[in-house]
């Protein structure tokens, strides 16, 4: 299967899992929870988190861990969330962050972006905005996150040294990861971890835990940490993560766009203030709702 048919299957599951709870809504006892085995899903957060949220947001949570329970979010930061789906991570972080901070979600998928944005407004959360791009190219200007977070997406890339180098560029000088991800033990080959789940149920795309640290060390990242803390199959754990940008590296603030290639939300340098129309006959403002682009600026 190619990367972009693996893309896909990933973008179709996580589309179907945001149609199942957004057409699941109005009974009495709320949206059933997509099914997901005891290593996945809502039931790794605590009932007070749970009862922070809308029951659509906790609904559609799909992740392998709560990385908000180590990523230490203090007040005033800028957070971003790798793959938000419903945008359980995003709005428990608008919390922790308070008015002064913000919340990023990143998302690829359509569906899921239209469902957190409505539990955005159901929360009433006016300091999160949702993005649309993917995690290989994140849409937002370098040095500006304090804090990226994620809940087992990166395990879903088909290109996880582009993720660390733009989860790098991203973050501010001394800013810092706090992700949950599927991780795989040094002796796994890419076919032993195949063999015990697919790239949708979080376990075949696993990075062995050498492999993960020189993934971060090679993006620049330093005091690097990853600490299992289940089995979620033979040789595979779910994992904390932690790593920190040096305090002396600034990166650029955007990266190139090569000639030709269009951006997700059909503007170049998105989010920035040197954006531009792809289109010279439209307006950003035209070309970001033609592309469905989800920044709110």
């Amino acid at each position: 299967m190619s990367d972009a048919d693996l893309r896909e299957t990933v973008r179709a599951r996580y589309a179907a899992a945001a149609a199942a709870v957004s057409s699941g809504g109005g009974g009495c006892c709320g949206p059933e929870a997509v099914e997901v085995d005891e290593n996945f899903g809502a039931g790794l957060y605590s009932a007070s988190d749970r009862g922070e949220l809308p029951a659509e947001a906790v609904a559609a949570s799909l992740g392998c861990g709560n990385p908000l329970a180590v990523a230490e979010l203090r007040e005033g930061e800028r957070v971003l969330d790798l793959g938000s789906g419903g945008g359980i991570d995003v709005l428990l972080s608008a919390r922790r962050v308070g008015p002064a901070g913000k919340a990023y979600g990143l998302d690829m998928t359509d569906e899921m972006l239209a469902l957190a944005l409505s539990n955005a407004a159901k929360a009433g959360a006016a300091n999160v905005e949702f993005l649309k791009g993917t995690i290989e190219s994140i849409p937002l200007p370098g040095n500006t996150i304090d804090v990226v977070i994620s809940n087992c997406v990166i395990n879903l890339s088909v290109d996880k040294s582009a993720v660390f180098a733009e989860t790098f560029r991203v973050l501010r000088p001394g800013g810092r990861i706090g992700v949950s991800d599927v991780v795989a033990d040094d002796g796994l080959t890419p076919a032993q971890r195949a063999e015990r789940g697919s790239y949708v149920s979080c376990i075949a795309g696993a990075l062995t835990f050498g492999e993960y640290r020189d993934g971060l060390r090679a993006a620049g990242f330093t005091d690097i940490e990853i600490t299992p803390t289940r089995q979620v199959a033979d040789g595979m754990h779910s994992a904390i993560v932690r790593a920190t940008k040096p305090a002396g590296a600034v990166t650029p603030a955007s990266l190139p766009v090569a000639q030709g290639e269009s951006s997700c939300c059909g503007v170049s340098a998105c989010c920035t203030t040197d954006e531009q129309s792809l289109d010279p006959a439209t307006s950003v403002a035209e070309a970001k709702t033609a592309s469905g682009c989800g920044c709110q600026r």
